[in-house]
């Protein structure tokens, strides 16, 4: 039974509930290692690799068992693509933008600045050429992905001080995701750190960074950065839709059943839808909470978004000219986003814009 065959004659709900199909029963039972990009107390994002896991066991009546390790138990946090690489371990949880070091492609992959909303990344991602051109990319490190997650359009991170203008950036040390970002954050006179979610709060504590951005209200609320930054602002524009990914060594997936390669691919897709439902249900609660808590949320000013756009089309540019993978790519993204900008512009976003302003 093929992939598309199972898919529609059970459901992922049904492949669940029977346990997938009975020739399952008949493959060798495997043990595979998935290492996280994530700190354990996260259970939106980091429990995306334990919603995966689980289902991955169920549909296989247990034989293909996945333990899930939290960042830094088995490697560090931004080590995971080099252990998937390796084969170190068969696979990894966590942002491919983390990995744009590596290569600016990495973001791609992700989430760009002024980049998809989540629905807009699904949609190129699945039936676009995103999945197809990142894949082809990511064998160059040996390395097939799914899509893990997303955390809808995040908010713009906590700040020491109100950020009025463009030049309140100006010798800010901020925490920031990715490479990408930060490049052009430094346009904008910041100085970027890169630092794993769990160390976050004690960097903003100590006053060793002034500013950092997580994901929004509910992991926020979580990691304490309201008890530290009294000014929290939106919108995240460097993060949209970010997708979160899973990221396969090519040798092990190739070296699956074709059931248990459906059973991967639709735990996945489990995984994924759940994580961005579970955010948009916890959000709002999180987010009147910290307002209570006498947190100040607010805006991006207009000058501060027009300059944080044109400072990154300036660093697309430049990668354009340096990575002839991110060309490739980024070409065919803006191509689908400007097609989804033009529908979401009829439809969503009228409607969208109407219901926030009534009383219901």
């Amino acid at each position: 039974m093929d992939r598309r065959s199972l898919i529609k004659h059970a459901g992922i709900a049904g492949v669940l509930a029977t346990g997938a199909a009975p020739a399952v029963f008949a493959q060798a039972s495997i043990r595979w290692r998935l290492a996280s990009s994530f700190p354990k107390s996260l259970d939106t994002i980091y429990g995306g690799a334990e919603v995966f896991a689980r289902a991955v066991k169920t549909m296989s009546n247990g034989r293909f068992d996945i333990s899930v390790h939290a960042g830094g138990e088995l490697m560090p946090a931004f080590g995971v693509v080099d252990a998937v690489q390796g084969g170190a371990v068969e696979m990894a949880h966590t942002v491919p933008y983390y990995f744009y070091g590596k290569s600016p492609a990495f973001a791609l992959g992700s989430a760009i600045p002024f980049g998809f909303n989540s629905r807009q990344m699904s949609a190129w991602m699945q039936h676009g050429n995103g999945r197809k051109l990142m894949n082809e990319f990511y064998g160059g490190f040996s390395i097939v992905s799914f899509a893990g997650g997303n955390t809808g359009t995040q908010m713009g991170g906590w700040y020491l001080r109100e950020i009025k203008s463009p030049g309140d950036f100006k010798g800010m040390k901020m925490r920031l995701g990715g490479g990408l970002v930060g490049e052009v954050m430094a346009k904008l006179g910041a100085i970027p750190q890169s630092i794993p979610g769990g160390e976050i709060y004690q960097a903003l504590q100590k006053g060793t960074i002034d500013a950092a951005e997580w994901v929004g209200p509910y992991d926020d609320q979580k990691l304490g950065f309201h008890k530290v930054a009294p000014y929290y602002y939106y919108p995240g524009w460097w993060e949209g839709g970010p997708e979160v990914d899973f990221f396969i060594n090519r040798k092990a997936f190739d070296s699956l059943s074709a059931d248990y390669k459906v059973i991967v691919e639709a735990a996945a897709a489990l995984a994924h839808s759940d994580m961005l439902a579970k955010y948009d249900a916890l959000n709002p609660t999180a987010l009147k909470q910290l307002v209570a808590a006498k947190t100040k949320v607010l805006p991006f000013s207009q000058a501060v978004m027009d300059a944080s756009f044109k400072a990154s089309m300036d660093v697309f540019a430049e990668n354009d000219a340096k990575s002839p993978e991110w060309k490739k790519i980024y070409g065919d993204m803006r191509n689908f986003q400007r097609d989804q900008i033009l529908w979401f512009r009829f439809a969503e976003a009228r409607y969208d814009t109407f219901m926030s302003a009534q009383k219901i």
